[in-house]
């Protein structure tokens, strides 16, 4: 299955368009699956951010609680683009993800390893489609 193309998708140009730095952001959630081609389609973009890229959000929208009660948000783009400055709980230290993130297209995204080990943790139906993708498109091997 082809990779898609970053540069083609709204979506991702609407965040490449902001220039966060490249050391203090990663893309998480469903956006490592779409960048791998392994879904067709995603409706908004997680980023986590520290340092610079998080004090540019800031500066971009009001932080607000986030939905899993740990850390803060900021929503651009109508919602579409949701930057926080943690992911979900303190088992997932954002040093990590970012510092170990790999670049596509340009673009900084949490390895496909994390994503795994976060959608297979989760009880969400969407996580359990999205890793029923993940296995089709791997095989078994995470």
């Amino acid at each position: 299955m082809p990779r898609n193309n970053l540069r083609t998708c709204t979506l991702f140009q609407e965040f490449s368009s902001l220039a966060f730095p490249g050391q203090d952001y990663a893309i998480f959630g469903s956006g490592p699956l779409f960048a791998w081609g392994i879904r067709s389609h995603i409706s908004d973009l997680d980023v986590i951010a520290r340092g610079e890229a998080w004090e540019m959000a800031t500066t971009l929208g009001t932080p607000s609680p986030a939905p899993s009660g740990y850390g803060d948000m900021v929503q651009l783009s109508g919602g579409r683009i949701e930057i926080f400055d943690r992911w979900i709980d303190a088992a997932w230290d954002t040093d990590t993800l970012i510092d170990n993130a790999e670049y596509i297209d340009g673009l900084k995204f949490v390895t496909m390893a994390m994503v795994v080990q976060w959608k297979g943790g989760s009880s969400r139906e969407k996580d359990k489609r999205d890793m029923d993708l993940i296995y089709r498109y791997y095989g078994r091997r995470f």
